[in-house]
């Protein structure tokens, strides 16, 4: 049990900063990357800094990789990996 809680983790901390990077990569300061990836991921509604009225001014990129956030924040990590999986879908 333990260990599943860790690896739950580990792939969070991992996929947060990931998708952090990636939209921080996309020309976003860091605290909006930070808070626009929290606030997708964990369903929570507005950021911080440029997303804190509205996501409309941020590139397509950027929206795309918050929307596969809010898809692993509604879907739970484990499940949408294990559906991306070639493994699962060879079966």
């Amino acid at each position: 049990m333990v260990d599943a809680v860790w690896g739950f983790f580990s792939l969070y901390v991992a996929s947060f900063v990931l998708m952090s990077l990636m939209l921080a990569a996309t020309g976003l300061d860091l605290l909006t990357a930070f808070s626009a990836v929290a606030a997708c991921i964990n369903n929570l509604g507005p950021g911080l800094a440029q997303v804190g009225a509205h996501y409309a001014d941020l590139h397509d990129p950027a929206k795309w990789i918050l929307c596969f956030a809010m898809l692993l924040g509604r879907l739970e990590i484990f499940t949408l990996l294990v559906l991306l999986s070639p493994a699962f879908w060879r079966r």
